[in-house]
């Protein structure tokens, strides 16, 4: 049975002298949306029952370079937000967590997009955007900073900023400058459908990148849509319509069950740690952060498994910790509290 953690999140950030020389070879670049959470006081009630909301940092490209950051990795955010309080916020969050926010670009015409969330009795998410174009959508080619893209070892990013001009065009562009530099792209799809004009579109979008990526992580329900029913335990799906010739490492990620794990020379499966759910928010984001991080310190992880089963299980706590408090960037885990999650979980399974 699975032990039962109570280690906190991210409550102590490295100091200052740490992160200073946090080694910039393992740079780690984050491209795409970053917004506000409002989420609802209490929990298990509808938008409309909620008495109050409170608001928090959203986005999955700045919660895992925030997670990469506070796990002692260096990482940059690439994105755009509105020239407004909320923007400016968001900015400065990313600089506390000692995030490389240079990137960043203000709008002045459009607003940062606001998401109110929804955080039900079992700790599920459901999502009300407000993005009548946010400003994460209007990110030009022309405002990309070129030199940080061309630092990073590996370049991470989702789908979301494919659905409109003329960010899709900006990822596009950013994409291929990191491949030409020699980064390993990550992606991580992160299906949002309400923000997608139809499911076709959805799935046309989303598998419009895919052959570009060296590193994929997808959730069982994603594979279930994107395959159009296909089974997400079925190592024959993952591997006939997922898997592709360029692709390092596939993961498939299970919740509090761990995760799977797909290469061209070995599969298998890493299992979760159980814990009581307060708000997944970020928990996907924080494993994404976990692996990065390990990543983008030996990238010999792609062909060795021993090692690469020691990053899931890290990356899976990672997780797991995330979802022992509320919001996503608050209950991100430092690299202590990970490692002692750990070692508290392998003492009780023995």
């Amino acid at each position: 049975m699975a032990g039962n953690l109570t280690t906190g999140g991210g409550e102590d950030l490295p100091s200052d002298m740490n992160r200073k020389s946090a080694n910039t070879d393992s740079l780690v670049v984050c491209f795409g949306e970053f917004l506000i959470d409002f989420v609802p006081t209490v929990g298990g009630v509808s938008l409309a029952e909620a008495p109050a909301f409170k608001k928090a940092p959203g986005g999955a490209p700045a919660n895992v370079a925030v997670c990469v950051s506070r796990l002692g990795g260096s990482s940059a955010f690439i994105g755009k937000v509105g020239d407004d309080e909320f923007g400016h916020m968001l900015a400065n969050i990313l600089k506390e967590n000692y995030v490389d926010n240079t990137g960043m670009r203000f709008d002045q015409s459009a607003r940062t997009a606001l998401a109110f969330v929804t955080l039900r009795a079992d700790g599920e998410r459901e999502f009300l955007f407000f993005r009548h174009p946010s400003a994460d959508m209007r990110l030009h080619e022309s405002e990309l900073d070129i030199n940080l893209i061309n630092k990073a070892k590996i370049f991470h990013y989702g789908s979301i900023s494919l659905i409109e001009e003329p960010c899709k065009s900006a990822q596009l562009a950013a994409m291929n400058i990191a491949k030409k530099s020699g980064s390993i792209l990550s992606y991580d799809p992160n299906l949002r459908l309400p923000l997608w004009p139809s499911a076709g579109a959805a799935r046309e979008g989303i598998m419009s990148i895919w052959e570009q990526a060296d590193l994929i992580k997808v959730s069982e329900d994603e594979i279930a849509f994107l395959t159009e029913g296909g089974d997400p335990y079925d190592h024959n799906v993952v591997m006939n319509k997922l898997f592709h010739p360029n692709l390092k490492l596939l993961i498939v990620t299970e919740g509090s069950a761990g995760c799977r794990y797909y290469t061209k020379a070995f599969k298998g499966r890493v299992p979760g740690i159980k814990v009581k759910a307060v708000d997944t928010t970020g928990a996907g984001d924080a494993f994404v952060g976990g692996l990065l991080s390990s990543l983008a310190s030996d990238l010999n992880l792609f062909q060795d498994e021993k090692g690469l089963r020691e990053a899931l299980a890290f990356a899976n706590a990672c997780g797991a910790l995330t979802v022992m408090g509320r919001g996503a960037i608050p209950a991100l885990p430092t690299k202590q509290a990970v490692v002692d999650a750990l070692t508290k979980y392998n003492a009780s399974e023995k």
